[in-house]
């Protein structure tokens, strides 16, 4: 048996998409001959909380923990709810900020490079030189963000030559915000040394995107693999449509992940056609801009809003599969077409017909169609996105909702850890 030591920032009871990943393919690598270890800080600021996570840990895995210095616990001093929204990566665009917001986004940007958890790389180095030295391990894994884990990974590479791979859940240099943490040539030019140490030290990159993987293999000549997310729950058989005409979305909506062609559709739909009216509800789960907000207000949608706010993620599973239509949004920018949201599979696994927007070219639109799980669409797309809305309405009337998936089962976590073990394997 392989034995596996993951670094990772994220773990239960950590909330959010970025916990699942590795708790998954942990829940999982037993089943194909492979130990996992995991290391995590043992006081971790996480912007999201969901217990819920701490029962899918599995039994008899060993945790190690060690204590990290969180920036962000200071900053929390002074604004604990600037800290909190830049910390859930909720950043306003730039005439919506106060100068206190501004202030830390500079500091983050330009003082804790390649992120605030920087701190945590020597004394983890420290301890984990003595672990691996002792344990007899054959692999570890680094997993990002944030990208401070990554630095781990170098320098255990570079001390005891032990293998390594990197797991970049996200871009690095190429990541949506980073424009927005007002960076100087200086500090730029350092993510980019850092990230290309990175990716030419590590035996094996993984990335969760086709795009990320293209990216990569143009700073690179070690091998990219895509392991993408995936889903964990059984696949929806029975798709009542339910109550009302009900339109979801789970997930954080930032403020540029706000399509206005999709609430002005929405707000025409409303006036124009009664029936639509009566039936139509539009229910957000998780943290949601003031700019996204706003955008609901001024087009007539907010009496048929439930905000929920973040709820656990069992809640947020009921909450896809009582929808009538899932909405899935991206930020329409060129660095985000390697975005893969992660509850993407979980909506494959909902079967609901899913209506996307986000950017030219996106990653999301091969898995989309090569399933037939829903449409997508780009920022412009009124006409198009109302036309298909109604559609949506018309077959929620006849009860004639569900989509006929196909190739789902591939992206079921355990199928997507038999990947993983074998890769384990072979580097």
């Amino acid at each position: 048996m392989k034995k596996v030591l993951i670094i990772t920032y994220y773990w239960p009871p950590a909330g959010g998409p970025g916990v699942q990943r590795w708790l998954k393919f942990v829940k999982y690598l037993g089943d194909f001959d492979v130990e996992p270890v995991v290391y995590v800080p043992e006081n971790p600021s996480y912007p999201l909380i969901d217990k819920s996570f701490e029962a899918e840990i599995p039994d008899g895995v060993r945790i190690i923990k060690k204590k990290i210095f969180e920036p962000y616990s200071i900053a929390g001093l002074f604004s604990k709810k600037e800290t909190e929204t830049i910390s859930a990566g909720i950043i306003s665009k730039e005439e919506n900020q106060s100068p206190l917001q501004k202030a830390m986004l500079f500091i983050r940007g330009n003082y804790f490079i390649p992120d605030a958890r920087r701190f945590w790389v020597k004394p983890s180095v420290n301890t984990l030189k003595d672990e691996l030295e002792m344990g007899e391990y054959d692999t570890i894994v680094t997993t990002g963000p944030p990208h401070s884990l990554h630095l781990i990974g170098l320098r255990l590479k570079e001390e005891l030559d032990i293998k390594w791979i990197a797991d970049f859940r996200d871009p690095w240099t190429q990541i949506g915000y980073h424009e927005k943490l007002k960076l100087t040539q200086k500090s730029r030019k350092k993510h980019e040394e850092l990230e290309k140490k990175v990716l030419n030290s590590a035996d094996h990159i993984i990335t969760t995107s086709f795009t990320t993987k293209e990216e990569f293999s143009t700073k690179t000549l070690k091998p990219v693999t895509v392991i993408t997310n995936g889903f964990d729950t059984e696949i929806c058989e029975n798709v009542p449509s339910g109550e009302s005409f009900q339109m979801a979305h789970v997930g954080s909506l930032l403020s540029q992940r706000n399509p206005e062609n999709l609430w002005e559709a929405i707000g025409e739909l409303i006036k124009e056609n009664e029936q639509f009216a009566d039936n139509f509800r539009l229910r957000l789960a998780g943290k949601v801009s003031e700019e996204v907000l706003k955008s609901i207000r001024n087009n007539g949608i907010q009496p048929y809003l439930e905000n929920l706010g973040y709820v656990s993620h069992s809640k947020a599973v009921d909450l896809q599969r009582s929808a009538s239509v899932l909405l899935l949004i991206e930020i329409d920018s060129e660095e985000t077409r390697g975005i893969i949201p992660g509850k993407l599979f979980e909506y494959l696994a909902s079967r609901r017909p899913i209506l996307a927007i986000g950017p030219e070219k996106w990653d999301v639109q091969q898995i989309i169609k090569e399933t037939g799980a829903g449409e997508v669409f780009g920022y412009k797309d009124k006409g198009s996105i109302k036309s298909h809305i109604l559609k949506l309405f018309e077959n929620y009337k006849k009860d004639d909702l569900a989509f006929n998936s196909h190739g789902i089962g591939k992206y079921h976590r355990k199928r997507l850890t038999e990947r993983l073990a074998a890769l384990i394997k072979e580097v």
